[in-house]
């Protein structure tokens, strides 16, 4: 079942209305926020809970039980803060720069009901260097929701001071990890820390700190305006309400649509793409959750679930939902090496296993990709890959694994094939 449109939160995706405060207001946005902050902290976490929203940013944490971590009380005196990842640094994503474009008041309405019910004292956005009129659409939301009193003292005349600061990272893939972004924040480096202690207990400058992406922030007011069982009925158990989907590739129409959670990967490509380019017998297989998850090959991917419980059954994941599609005259094994050469390059280096291990993956895929190796690299360059996997400060290590992983588990034969043709033309 698809979602019918009077029950899409981002009604102007695709910018068909202006993106200014008066046009957001007649989409709905900041409709006596007020009286959603008179709720209270506990009624405001408890109805984010109940909604059964999870993180959209990839990991998928449940968002209320994420927001129940910050402390209560300020300890000695230190403020708590709220952070948005708006870096969308993962290769095939798109879907917070059209919120930005777009809706950038859905984002601020939300982060100011986010902090407030977290005790937050600011919101600081962290927005990707290289979204350059988003970012100028956003500082000019921001301006617009602090000349209306919406923001600031008294955010919305709800005795609550609240302020959102936005600020422009540098390109750095690394920054998307919550606790590198923190870091880059503080003028630092962009390396991750290490855990604990967790953001909730010493985060941007040592505060108490919560990091969320743009999309579970920005739909939050609606969740309290519509209420949780109205976002709860959309999805199966534990992967509830709508997502933004961003289709590229091999696809007839690519776009970004709002969906259903656990819509089939069929009716998204049939209903919003247009089909697979050359017909679904031309499918070769798909990325379903951005570069960083295993890719599914066509037989399995066609009438699976789109959430997260559906995707891991199929050893892979729902990341951002970067949905990206690659028919028959793809070079799958060329697209992997891409991939592995993306992560070597973005690696921090701080750990070990990734600074040493992406760029000797990425040597051996190469190599695999012209077929000038042998047979028994292959099972040596899994096993590298567990020895990546689940052995670095954060998850920059498994990202670069997964996808190498997703290609041998699918596509050994084809890797096989290629070194026993340039052996054969050796050897003529």
């Amino acid at each position: 079942m698809t979602l019918a449109d009077k029950d899409r939160i981002f009604t102007n995706l695709y910018g068909y209305q202006r993106w200014n405060l008066p046009a957001a207001r007649l989409r709905g946005d900041w409709d006596n926020t007020k009286a959603l902050l008179e709720r209270g902290r506990d009624a405001i976490i408890q109805e984010v809970k109940d909604s059964g929203l999870r993180g959209r940013g990839g990991a998928g944490f449940p968002t209320g039980l994420k927001w129940s971590f910050m402390p209560k009380e300020a300890r000695d005196g230190r403020p708590s803060f709220l952070v948005i990842n708006a870096d969308e640094s993962e290769p095939g994503s798109c879907k917070d720069r059209e919120i930005i474009r777009h809706d950038p008041h859905k984002l601020i309405e939300g982060a100011l009901v986010a902090g407030f019910a977290m005790g937050a004292r600011a919101a600081y956005i962290y927005i990707r260097g290289e979204y350059i009129r988003e970012a100028e659409t956003l500082f000019a939301a921001v301006q617009e929701a602090y000349d209306a009193g919406l923001i600031g003292r008294n955010a919305c005349r709800s005795g609550y001071d609240f302020d959102v600061f936005v600020h422009r990272g540098a390109g750095a893939y690394i920054c998307g990890e919550e606790t590198a972004m923190i870091e880059s924040l503080e003028g630092k480096k962009g390396q991750p820390r290490l855990k604990p202690p967790f953001p909730a207990g010493a985060g941007l400058y040592g505060c108490p700190t919560t990091v969320n992406n743009v999309e579970s922030i920005a739909v939050a007011p609606t969740i309290l305006r519509r209420g949780a069982a109205w976002f709860s009925s959309f999805g199966r158990d534990n992967n509830k309400g709508t997502k933004l989907f961003q289709i590229s590739g091999h696809v007839n129409t690519p776009c970004v649509v709002e969906e259903a959670m656990g819509i089939p990967f069929s009716e998204l490509i049939d209903k919003h793409c247009g089909g697979i380019r050359g017909g679904r017998d031309n499918l070769l297989a798909v990325i379903p959750g951005g570069s960083s998850v295993p890719l599914v090959p066509a037989d399995q991917i066609w009438d699976a679930p789109m959430d997260f419980d559906g995707l891991r059954a199929l050893e892979s994941g729902l990341g951002t939902a970067a949905v990206i599609v690659m028919d028959k005259s793809t070079d799958i094994v060329r697209a992997i090496a891409r991939l592995s050469y993306f992560y070597k390059h973005e690696s921090c280096g701080q750990c070990t296993p990734c600074r040493e291990g992406t760029g000797w993956m990425w040597r051996v895929m190469e190599r695999l990709r012209t077929g000038d190796a042998a047979l028994e690299e292959i099972d040596m360059l899994q096993a590298v890959t567990k020895q990546v996997e689940g052995h670095t400060i954060c998850a920059l290590g498994d990202a670069a694994a997964w996808p190498i992983q997703g290609l041998i588990r699918h596509f050994r034969p084809e890797i096989e094939r290629r070194i026993a043709d340039n052996q054969r033309e050796a050897a003529e």
